[in-house]
């Protein structure tokens, strides 16, 4: 099958906001998705990027059809005051009638090509526990579980906490 990596453009919105919509909800969590195309265009393609994404398409139906985009990576840099710099992984999805074509492993090639090429270290991702097909398809990469050998744990302070402790004063 024939597909192609390319870097996502403004015009790209809708369909990466679809991809992660699609992928929120394989993972059992779309109601959690708030994010709008608006937000998206502005974070990603404003004066300061917070996220890259790189997106595989396919070719349409016919010739005249548009590609179709059916799987992406949304990622950023980060800083590890360990180890220098590095890629998050924010998300990582190829739609299910996609999978098994090399498509995946293309699109983490590209990432590891991106991340030698700006003298990255490692590329840091969060996969769901019960997501043992995604853990085993990362591990046959060489992924590290780090919450099992470092015994490393995700927090987050959500948008209230943030709320809160910006109005507090020292006591």
């Amino acid at each position: 099958m024939d597909y192609k990596l390319r870097k996502a453009e403004p015009r790209d919105v809708p369909d990466i906001l679809r991809m992660v919509k699609e992928l929120a909800k394989y993972e059992g969590m779309e109601e959690h998705v708030k994010l709008t195309e608006k937000q998206l265009l502005e974070d990603g393609f404003g004066d300061i990027p917070f996220y890259h994404c790189v997106l595989a398409e396919v070719q349409g139906e016919s010739s005249t059809d548009d590609p179709k985009v059916v799987g992406f990576a949304m990622y950023y840099f980060s800083y590890d005051t360990w180890v220098g710099k590095e890629i998050c992984l924010e998300d990582f999805y190829v739609m299910e009638e996609y999978r098994g074509k090399g498509i995946g492993s293309d699109i983490l090639r590209n990432l590891s090509d991106l991340a030698n090429m700006n003298g990255c270290v490692e590329i840091k991702f969060v996969v769901a526990e019960d997501n043992k097909e995604t853990i085993e398809f990362y591990k046959r990469r060489g992924a590290q579980d780090l919450s099992q050998t470092e015994g490393w744990r995700l927090y987050i302070f959500p948008k209230d906490s943030l709320l809160k402790m910006a109005t507090q004063t020292e006591e």
